[in-house]
């Protein structure tokens, strides 16, 4: 499952840039490979973030991961949700289990990350 409606990384984020709203997540992939998550730390509202910088980590029953930012920007929101429902991101990880919003700092930086063709290529 790779929608067309975002960007991807090599590194399994996603970004969907709506406006000036970046939201974030991991791909189904990447849930798929870490297992079942158990935690997420997302980042502090507020803070603001370079393309590539940590964001926050994702801690599964087999490993815990850190997430990147796609964008670089400033965090307008976490989801607050997954601190009640980790599991979230397992069984939807390209919806409800988004992980952050940010203003976006540049539109630029989201059209250069992979597109869902070259994303699918990536995974195999």
């Amino acid at each position: 499952m790779v929608p067309s409606d975002r960007r991807y990384t090599k590194d399994h984020e996603w970004v969907q840039v709506e406006g000036e709203v970046a939201t974030i997540g991991i791909t189904d992939f990447a849930q798929g490979e870490l297992g079942d998550i158990v935690y997420v730390e997302p980042p502090e509202t507020g803070k603001t973030v370079a393309a590539g910088d940590v964001l926050g980590t994702i801690e599964s029953v087999k490993a815990v991961s850190e997430l990147y930012a796609p964008v670089g920007g400033t965090v307008l929101e976490a989801n607050a949700a997954l601190a009640q429902a980790p599991e979230t991101v397992n069984r939807d990880p390209h919806g409800a289990g988004w992980i952050c919003k940010l203003k976006i700092a540049s539109r630029a930086e989201s059209d250069a990350l992979l597109d869902a063709d070259a994303y699918k290529a990536l995974i195999g």
